[in-house]
Order: structure tokens, then C-alpha cells, then sequence
């Protein structure tokens, strides 16, 4: 749909317009494709009519009311949702460990930030779940206009989300969700329930798991008004329409069949390296994250294993275990060396 619109005229018109490669001029051949399709906010594109359909397209894929797409990651849909729920001197409740940018949006909206603890898993030495009874005291004080839930988190720990938007609501406060880490979960029902259900706002990332290009992402809106004001504060008005169009396709192959079949054989191929792996210890409520560690070693000294001997990197570890993540584009042949060499250690 928006892709279609928007670059049908792409050759119609002779452009004297920004951007002023006129996608013929190309500083890096690998790109010339990106290029070809970099072009501007102009009469002869219309990009606005043909991204407002996408979106709304978008939004009943994902039953919410308002689907937005973020060229800037989950970082301006987090400032987004912050701006939209607070004024300033509200207060907001945040998780005192969160992703950089929740306390930056509160910063931005001239809100007061409350933080709360989470209890960290000994075994694994990573954070453990929002629960209600976390929360509720900081609510129970008054003045929480809105509070701000980070799951899953970076290593696959997933909280209640539809208790914590019940208590929200029991004490009048606004729920968000930085859902970053879980774009697949609307398209598999082997997956964590998504916080979209419930949540007043959830943000999250497609370029982490689903397959998408840095920096894409989604922003869901379940309010009963318009929240593209706040996000047109925060955006630039020289949008990349590459990734836009990336954004609605990646969305559409997610929700096809093929796309729902790929989740499935990728939690397949996760279950068997689980099953053959016998001399490792697994751990998470999203499979996707696969947290390890080996009896005898520390996280770190077996990250430094599999980077220096087997060429293989993770994507986070601590003292006691480390996260390898995966998702659409993690191939079978990746997942059976990948288990060889687990098998060894």
C-alpha cells in the first residue's frame, strides 16, 4: 500500500527538490537501491495521504486504535507516549534500571520521575519482573499520572501486564509499555502474551526480533485520542521514506502466513538446540532470548569462549549466564552450529 503509492510516480517528474542526489547520485554502490528510493515530502509523492493509509492498515492488523510508525526507534515512541500522558510537574513512575530514554521523556515533558526496584535473579544475575505488589505502594502515595513498565526486559522476562493495567486503573494512572523486545509476540501464540491488549500505549521494536532494518519500530495506542501531535514534536519533517516502506512491509510478512509459519520454525529450532543442549542450563519466559550459562563458568568467561575460539557473539552477559538473541533472519544453519558448539563446552 505505501510503498506502492508513493513510488509508482517515483520516474514521472523531472525533481529539482530535496534530497539532491535525485536517487541518481551515490556515494556508496552497495546502496544504490536505498538511494533510489530516498526521496522527499513533494507534490509529486504525497507521501502523507499513502503513510496515513499504511498506518491505519497497521493499526487493525494490530486491533489497537492508533498504530504509528517510528523512524527513529523505540527511544522517540517512549518520548512520545511520556509527552502525550504528562504535563509538567506531573509525576511518573519508572523503573530506576529502564532503557536511558524513559528518564529522558520525563525530563522532556517536565514531569517528575518516582522509581521503583526490581529484584535481581541470583542464579542468572539478571532483573526479574514488574509485579503489582512492586508498584502499588508507589501508588497508593498519590499523584501517579502514569506509569511506565518495561517488558519484556533486554533478556526475556516478562511481567503481568494485565494485572499492572488493572491496578493502574484502580488508582487512575496511565500504562505504558516499553514492549521493545517483543514485536513478535502479536503474530505467535507460543510467545508471551503482547502488552497491546491491555496497555494504554506499547512501543515496540522491529529491527530486535522481527527482522526489521535499525532503527524501525511501532508505537500502539489504545487512548481515545490523537497521539501524532506529540510524536510530530519530537520527529523530523525530512522523514526516510526507505524505512518507512520497510516498516509496512516487515508488518504485513509478520502477519502473513508465511510470516507466522517463519516464528513458528524459528521457536522450532530454539526448542531442538534446547533438547541437545543437555550440558546447558536455559533460562526466560521468551524463548527468543536465549539465556545460558554453563555449570563451572561465569557469564563472562563464557562469552569470551564462544567470541575468541568459535566466532560467536552474544548480545549481553553478566556475571552468572549470557543472552544470545534471535528472531527472523537467524537461520537453521546458524542454530546448528551454534548448538555443535554448546555441545562441547
Amino acid at each position: 500500500m505505501f510503498f506502492t503509492n508513493l513510488y509508482r510516480k517515483r520516474n514521472n517528474k523531472l525533481l529539482f527538490t530535496t534530497p539532491s542526489h535525485s536517487q541518481k547520485f551515490c556515494l556508496i554502490n552497495k546502496f544504490r537501491q536505498f538511494y533510489k528510493y530516498d526521496i522527499s515530502e513533494t507534490e509529486t509523492h504525497n507521501p502523507e495521504a499513502a503513510l496515513d493509509l499504511a498506518q491505519k492498515h497497521a493499526a487493525k492488523i494490530y486491533g489497537t486504535k492508533q498504530t504509528m510508525f517510528l523512524t527513529n526507534g523505540s527511544t522517540s515512541g517512549i518520548i512520545t507516549a511520556v509527552l502525550a500522558l504528562i504535563n509538567p510537574e506531573e509525576k511518573i513512575l519508572i523503573w530506576e534500571n529502564a532503557h536511558p530514554c524513559h528518564k529522558n521523556a520525563v525530563e522532556l515533558a517536565g514531569g517528575i520521575p518516582v522509581t521503583y526496584s526490581l529484584p535481581v535473579i541470583k542464579k542468572w544475575d539478571v532483573y526479574d519482573k514488574t509485579t503489582a505488589e512492586i508498584i502499588e505502594p508507589e501508588l497508593k502515595k498519590g499523584g501517579i499520572k502514569a506509569v511506565i513498565v518495561t517488558s519484556p526486559t533486554y533478556e526475556g522476562i516478562v511481567s503481568d501486564i494485565k494485572t499492572i493495567k488493572e491496578l493502574c486503573s484502580t488508582y487512575g494512572a496511565y500504562l505504558i509499555v516499553d514492549e521493545a523486545h517483543g514485536a513478535l509476540y502479536p503474530f505467535c501464540d507460543k510467545l508471551p502474551e503482547t502488552a497491546m491488549k491491555y496497555a494504554d500505549i506499547t512501543v515496540q521494536s522491529l529491527h530486535k526480533t522481527a527482522g526489521g532494518l535499525n532503527p524501525t519500530a511501532l508505537i500502539h495506542s489504545n487512548l481515545d485520542f490523537d497521539i501524532q501531535p506529540y510524536l510530530k514534536k519530537i520527529t523530523t519533517t525530512s522523514p526516510s521514506y526507505p524505512l518507512l516502506a520497510a516498516i509496512e512491509k516487515n508488518i504485513n510478512y509478520l502477519n502473513s502466513s508465511k510470516g507466522r509459519n517463519e516464528i513458528l520454525k524459528l521457536i522450532s529450532q530454539i526448542e531442538t538446540l534446547m533438547n541437545e543442549c543437555k550440558n546447558i542450563e536455559f533460562f526466560g519466559d521468551d524463548i527468543t532470548k536465549i539465556l545460558i550459562k554453563k555449570d563451572g563458568m561465569s557469564g563472562y568467561e563464557l562469552s569470551e569462549l564462544l567470541f575468541n575460539k568459535y566466532n560467536i557473539e552474544d548480545e549481553k552477559t553478566n556475571g552468572k549466564s549470557t543472552m544470545l538473541l534471535c528472531g527472523i533472519g537467524t537461520t537453521e544453519k546458524k542454530f546448528k552450529k551454534l548448538a555443535k558448539v554448546l555441545c562441547k563446552l
